[in-house]
C-alpha cells in the first residue's frame, strides 16, 4: 500500500498543498519550509493513535491559528486528504464500498463518464481518506475525525468515520527521531515498544501479570523503611480521628505505582547495559547515538511483524549517527518498507535515494507548499550526479541559490573573498544564511549542465568562469542555464589572482610557504625578485596546488581594498540579490504616559534591545 496524493488545507504552516508521490520519497528543503508538516499531516490521517489524545488538535494546528472565519464565529476547518493505491487484499475487502479508481498517468480520480477507463492498465483501485479538524464553539474544544471520502452507503450524504482497525491495516508509522527515541522503549501509548506489543497481541497479559505481582510484593515496600513506617502509622492514627480506616494489618501501604494500566505505562522502565562493567541504566540515559540506533532496531522488529505493509515517515534519521549508520538507516528504509517518507539534511542519507525519489519543497509567500522533483535532464548524467552528490549537490539542493564555478580554485577564492566581505561589512548578509551555495563543477564543459539542473529545481543560478573563445551555441547555453553568467577578463583563476592582488601580498605568502618548507618543486628564493618573477612564482604555486586552499591563504593576507576586484564586483551582485533581512517591528506598549487613545510606538527589536530588556545591559 502506498500514498499517492496528499492534499493539505489550513494546517500548521501550510495554507494549501497538493503533493504527488511515487513510492519512496525524500523530502528536502530549507528549515521551516514544511517537511515536518507533511509528515504530521500523513500521521493525522493514517496514524491509528494520532487522534486518541485529547484534544487531538489545538490552535496552532491551524494555519496562522485561524480556526474561525472572518466573522469570528463560524469555524474554519483544517482538512487533509490522502489517496492510497497498491491496496492489499485485506484492505480492499474491508473497505470495498469506499474504493474509487485512480488514473496513474493523469494523476487524478476517475469521475462520472470515465467508466470505459476502469479496465485500462493506467487505472487502479484506490482508497481516499480525509481528516477534518475544527473548533466546536459550544463545547469550547477542538475535534478531529478521519472519514472515508467516498461513502456512497451513507443515506444522509455524510462521510463514514474510519476505525482504528482500518488504520492499523494501512500500517503507517511516524517516527520523530529525537522525540521518539526518548520514549522508544517506554510503554506509553504510541511508543515503539507499545506498537510491538500491540502487534504481537500480548498487551493484556502483560498488565494483568504486572499488577498482580506488584500487589503481592512480600514484604511490602514500607516494611523495609522503619522510619517511614513510623510516619505512616502516625498519619493513620490521625486519619482515624476523622474517618475510620479499616484494613488488614495496616490501613496505609506503599506500592511502586497506582497499580493501573495507565500509570504503569508511565512508570515501567526499560534498563540497558552497554558494557560488561556497567550496571544497567534507564534506556533514556544512554548516548544519543545509541538511542537512535535502538530506534532503528525496533523499526526492524516492527517491519518483520508487518512484512507486507509498512509505511514509515521518519524525521532526520541522521541525528547523532555516524555516516556508516546513516547509510544503513537509509538502506533499511528503502529495502524493508513498502513506502517511506524521510526528511533529511545529510548528504549520506540524500545520496542513497535516486534523483526521482527526491522532492524539493518550496513554500510561497501565500503559504502554498509545492514539491519539485529532481530531474537530471539530458546533459547531467546519472554518473556525474552521483559523483557530486555528497560533495556539493545535496547542499545546493537545500538552498535558494547556487554559484557554479569551473574548478576548486575558483570555489576557494569566492568563499575566501565572501568571508572577508562579510567580516568587514555587517550589511553583507552571510551567503550561508541566505541559502547560497558555491559549487565546483570540475570543468568548463559541465557548467551549462549543472546550471540547467539547479535552475529546474527553482534555484537562482550564478556562474563564475574564465574567458575563452566560445561558439555561439555555447554562449547561449550558458545564458539559458544561469540567471547571471559571469565571464572574467582572465584565462584562469591563477591569472586573476596574480593580476588583481598586490605583489607585496603575493611575496608575503611565498615567504611563509618557503619558511615552512612547503614550496615543493617551486623554487622560492631568499631575496625577493622583481614583480613579474613574483607573479610567475605565485602562478606556478597556485597551478600546482589547486584546491588545497592556497588561493584562500593568499586572500586572507589581503585588506579589503586589496581583494580581487573581479570577484568583489561579482559577489556584490549576489549580496544585492540576497540582502540582510529587515528586523521585524514589534509593538511594545509603554503604559506610564500613554492615554487610552494614544498610538502604540513600534520598536525594532535587535540584539541590543534584547540585551537591555532581558538582562538590563546598557549599550
Amino acid at each position: 500500500m502506498k500514498v499517492t496524493r496528499l492534499i493539505i488545507e489550513n494546517f500548521q504552516g501550510v495554507d494549501s498543498a497538493t503533493l504527488h508521490f511515487d513510492g519512496h520519497t525524500l523530502l528536502v528543503g530549507m528549515n521551516n519550509v514544511g517537511k515536518s508538516t507533511v509528515c504530521e499531516a500523513l500521521d493525522l490521517v493514517l496514524g491509528p493513535d494520532r487522534l486518541s489524545k485529547f484534544p487531538p488538535i489545538e490552535e496552532f494546528d491551524f494555519y496562522n491559528s485561524t480556526y474561525l472565519e472572518a466573522d469570528g464565529e463560524t469555524p474554519k476547518p483544517l482538512r487533509i486528504e490522502v489517496v492510497l493505491t497498491d491496496l492489499n487484499l485485506e484492505t480492499s475487502n474491508s473497505c470495498g464500498s469506499h474504493l474509487e479508481f485512480w488514473h496513474k498517468e493523469q494523476r487524478r480520480l476517475l469521475e462520472e463518464g470515465d467508466a470505459d477507463l476502469v479496465d485500462t492498465p493506467a487505472v487502479e483501485p484506490c482508497l481516499r481518506l480525509e481528516t477534518i479538524g475544527k473548533y466546536d464553539p459550544e463545547e469550547d474544544e477542538f475535534e478531529a475525525k478521519t472519514y472515508f471520502s467516498h461513502s456512497p452507503n451513507e443515506l444522509d450524504g455524510s462521510l463514514k468515520p474510519v476505525s482504528k482497525n482500518v488504520k492499523r491495516m494501512i500500517g503507517f508509522l511516524y517516527l520523530r527521531t529525537l522525540r521518539t527515541g526518548t520514549r522508544a522503549l517506554s510503554l506509553e501509548r504510541g511508543s515503539l515498544l507499545d506498537i510491538i506489543l500491540r502487534l504481537g497481541k500480548i498487551r493484556t497479559g502483560l498488565w494483568e501479570q504486572a499488577i498482580k505481582r506488584l500487589r503481592a510484593l512480600d514484604p511490602p515496600i514500607d516494611q523495609d523503611a522503619a522510619y517511614l513506617r513510623t510516619v505512616l502509622d502516625s498519619i493513620e492514627k490521625r486519619l482515624a480521628q476523622y474517618i475510620p480506616a479499616q484494613g488488614k494489618d495496616s490501613a496505609t501501604k506503599l506500592f511502586v505505582s497506582q497499580l493501573t494500566r495507565e500509570h504503569l505505562r508511565k512508570t515501567m522502565a526499560f534498563f540497558l547495559s552497554m558494557a560488561p562493567d556497567q550496571e544497567p541504566v534507564p534506556f533514556q540515559e544512554v548516548g544519543t547515538g545509541t538511542l537512535n540506533t535502538l530506534v532503528l532496531a525496533l523499526l526492524s522488529f516492527i517491519a518483520e511483524i508487518k512484512k507486507d505493509n509498512v509505511i514509515f515517515a521518519m524525521e532526520e534519521p541522521e541525528i547523532a549517527l555516524p555516516p556508516h549508520t546513516q547509510r544503513r538507516v537509509a538502506n533499511y528504509l528503502l529495502n524493508k518498507t513498502t513506502q517511506c517518507f524521510v526528511t533529511s539534511h545529510s548528504p549520506y542519507i540524500i545520496e542513497q535515494f535516486e534523483p526521482q525519489q527526491i522532492q524539493i519543497l518550496r513554500r510561497s509567500e501565500q503559504a502554498e507548499l509545492t514539491a519539485a522533483p529532481v530531474i537530471l535532464g539530458g546533459a547531467l548524467k546519472p554518473k556525474t550526479y552521483r559523483k557530486h552528490a555528497r560533495r556539493g549537490l545535496c547542499e545546493a539542493m537545500l538552498g535558494k541559490a547556487v554559484i557554479v564555478t569551473e574548478g576548486l580554485t575558483e570555489q576557494v577564492m569566492l568563499r575566501a573573498v565572501a568571508d572577508k566581505m562579510e567580516a568587514a561589512n555587517e550589511d553583507k548578509y552571510p551567503l550561508d544564511l541566505s541559502g547560497v551555495t558555491i559549487f565546483s563543477s570540475d570543468g568548463d564543459g559541465s557548467l551549462p549542465a549543472f546550471g540547467a539542473f539547479f535552475k529546474n529545481l527553482g534555484l537562482k543560478t550564478y556562474a563564475f568562469y574564465d574567458q575563452k573563445q566560445r561558439k555561439p551555441q555555447e554562449i547561449q547555453a550558458l545564458q539559458d542555464a544561469f540567471d547571471l553568467p559571469n565571464e572574467t577578463a582572465f584565462t584562469g583563476a591563477e591569472e586573476l589572482l596574480i593580476r588583481e592582488i598586490p605583489v607585496d601580498r603575493q611575496w608575503l605568502l611565498l615567504e611563509e610557504i618557503r619558511n615552512a618548507g612547503e614550496q615543493g618543486n617551486v623554487g622560492i628564493p631568499v631575496q625577493r625578485p622583481d614583480d613579474d618573477d613574483v607573479r610567475a612564482l605565485m602562478a606556478n604555486l597556485l597551478k600546482g596546488r589547486k584546491g588545497d586552499g592556497t588561493a584562500g591563504r593568499l586572500i586572507d593576507l589581503c585588506e579589503m581594498a586589496e581583494l580581487p576586484i573581479s570577484v568583489v564586483n561579482f559577489l556584490s551582485q549576489v549580496y544585492t540579490d540576497f540582502p540582510q533581512p529587515e528586523p521585524v517591528p514589534v509593538p511594545i506598549p509603554i503604559p506610564s504616559v500613554l492615554t487610552e487613545n494614544s498610538p502604540v510606538p513600534e520598536v525594532v527589536v535587535d540584539a541590543e534591545t534584547v540585551q537591555h530588556l532581558v538582562f538590563g545591559v546598557q549599550t
